[in-house]
């Protein structure tokens, strides 16, 4: 992974969390070959770690396919709440929690 191609590592994304995809924003431009283009994805594997699914991926370089960032996204079920988190140096560091009933207990207000 290179900290010479973004311009902050592992940005606070706060619930952004990314499945595909890349932050063009934080890409400053390859190291290698000092371009700023597109961003190719590259190695994405998809697989199960015990009842958590995790896809992994690389961000290269179009030009001169320099390894950019390893970025990591997790989803997972707990109690009543989907979870998700992602890790990569060119995205950042995210994570959510969403209800998976109708009405999320958190948002609910008390009635007195």
């Amino acid at each position: 992974m290179c900290g010479g191609c973004v311009g902050t590592e592992y940005p606070e994304r706060g619930t952004t969390c990314l499945e595909g995809g890349s932050f063009l924003l934080n890409f400053v431009g390859c190291a290698r070959c000092g371009r700023r283009d597109f961003v190719l994805l590259g190695n994405r594997a998809a697989g199960l770690h015990g009842d958590d699914e995790i896809i992994t991926y690389d961000h290269l370089c179009k030009n001169c396919h320099h390894l950019i960032a390893r970025h990591e996204y997790t989803f997972s079920v707990v109690d009543d709440y989907q979870e998700y988190t992602m890790l990569c140096l060119l995205c950042g560091r995210a994570e959510d929690s969403v209800s998976i009933l109708p009405d999320d207990p958190r948002q609910m207000t008390p009635l007195f």
